[in-house]
């Protein structure tokens, strides 16, 4: 129970921080950018450290760089099968998310998991 409080406690904590960043930088679509996932991501690594050590954090933290590839593919996908095959938006999340599995499984099965 203490460690969902911890990470509540931490994760408003974090997304507060970001959240002045994002305010002060220009243009405005930045404070949605730096909004929840990088707080939440630290936030979670900072209680992998205290509870597991760096080595198994350093391990979580591959798996989360491996997601952000996944995600990145996920997006390049969706655009080009929204605006250049003109596909309406539900196919081509869906098609795109098989896309976003086969990358981040794969990578995680080429490259290693958490320990």
């Amino acid at each position: 129970m203490t460690e969902y409080v911890l990470r509540f406690i931490a994760g408003g904590v974090i997304v507060s921080m970001f959240s002045i960043l994002g305010d002060m930088l220009r243009p405005k679509s930045f404070a949605g950018l730096l909004g929840a996932a990088p707080s939440v991501a630290l936030a979670t690594l900072g209680i992998v450290v205290v509870q597991h050590g760096p080595a198994y954090a350093a391990a979580e933290s591959w798996t989360m760089i491996y997601g952000a590839v996944a995600l990145a593919c996920y997006s390049v996908v969706v655009c080009h099968l929204l605006m250049r095959f003109y596909l309406a938006a539900l196919p081509a999340t869906i098609i795109a998310l098989v896309v976003w599995l086969a990358v981040a499984f794969g990578l995680l099965a080429g490259l290693g998991g958490a320990a």
